[in-house]
């Protein structure tokens, strides 16, 4: 390319598409901080009118990952997350899987952030939790390997995405950037639970991270949330062994009664924390049920169980045990928050 993204723009302008590569360098133009406002906004809209495909979100991904801060991970760590933009304003559930799969002995690098589109996000929740999110990076590492887990926020890792920021803002509306922060997890993860806000969006994810090498992955959506839900159908576009199955999961799939989502509303970061913890020291009800089945769903993505109900049991074992309620306490003194001098 010539340095610029107007030969692109006037493409786009024509309603064309972009190859792998050529999306590749457009968006490494923007991350480089060499287009414009104006340039960025104009390419975000285009593309977003047109409908993004699979060949430009995989070099958008590309061009991500090749400007991430990354840290080392072992092969079979798994990442939990979602896209955000569900406005649901739901209690934390991939958080809450995290310590439980973490309490089974499954590595796992959480990807995530504040709250953006949610009252509370991952960091915002974890910080309430008594966990620091803002570790020297060079730390990480180290808090994976002692506590079994361990939260990347998503800003540190990615810093080049600043340039886009001012015209997302403006913007302010969804963008090819909403996708893109999942598929680009900081420790290379190649197994995911991947909630998306929008069903539609769901196999080109998948089949956007069969291009970038994963092994197995699971896109899912449920009754409006970016996660697996027990309030009615949920579904599931998953790649595994090099191919791309979909299907219809549903509560009783996994053993589990339905309710509303209106059962699993949070709040703030406190009230979601003070729920979380809630959880793992043995609170039942809708959270638990929901929890269970997005990290059923995990253990089969990590290989550790073949069946929506084998994972479910060993979840409930995992929060009925005290080995979830360990593994938040292993992070916690792995990456406590406040630090001394703070709370001095």
């Amino acid at each position: 390319m010539s340095g610029t993204l107007k030969p692109i723009l006037a493409r786009l302008a024509m309603a064309e598409t972009l190859s792998e590569a050529e999306a590749e360098d457009a968006f490494g133009l923007i991350m480089a901080g060499e287009a414009s406002p104006a340039q960025i906004a104009g390419l975000l809209m285009a593309m977003r009118v047109r409908g993004e495909t699979v060949a430009e979100l995989t070099g958008a991904v590309r061009a991500m990952r090749a400007r991430m801060l990354a840290i080392d991970a072992p092969a079979e760590a798994i990442d939990v997350c979602g896209t955000g933009g569900d406005n649901a304003g739901t209690l934390n559930v991939s958080t809450a899987v995290t310590f439980v799969l973490a309490g089974l002995g499954v590595t796992v690098a959480k990807h995530g952030n504040r709250a953006l589109s949610s009252r509370t996000g991952g960091a915002d929740v974890l910080r309430a939790l008594g966990v620091d999110t803002d570790v020297p990076l060079e730390r990480l590492p180290a808090i994976l390997r002692d506590a079994g887990c361990v939260f990347l926020f998503a800003p540190r890792h990615h810093a080049a995405l600043r340039h886009a920021a001012g015209p997302r803002v403006e913007l302010g509306t969804r963008t090819i950037f909403n996708l893109l922060g999942p598929l680009a997890n900081p420790a290379r993860v190649r197994r995911q639970l991947i909630g998306v806000f929008d069903p539609l969006w769901a196999r080109p994810m998948a089949e956007t991270l069969g291009r970038l090498g994963s092994e197995t992955c699971w896109i899912v959506h449920g009754q409006g949330l970016d996660e697996l839900t027990v309030a009615g159908d949920n579904q599931v576009v998953a790649w595994q062994d090099g191919a791309i199955r979909e299907w219809t999961l549903r509560p009783e799939d996994a053993g589990l009664d339905r309710a509303p989502v209106e059962a699993i509303r949070g709040g703030d970061a406190s009230a979601n924390a003070a729920a979380l913890e809630a959880l793992l020291r043995g609170a039942t009800g809708a959270y638990r049920d929901t929890v269970v089945l997005n990290a059923a769903a995990a253990l089969i993505i990590a290989g550790r169980v073949r069946d929506l109900p084998a994972g479910v049991a060993e979840a409930r074992g995992a929060l009925d045990g005290g080995a979830a309620l360990a593994s938040l306490e292993r992070l916690r003194r792995a990456a406590p928050w406040p630090h001394e001098w703070e709370s001095a």
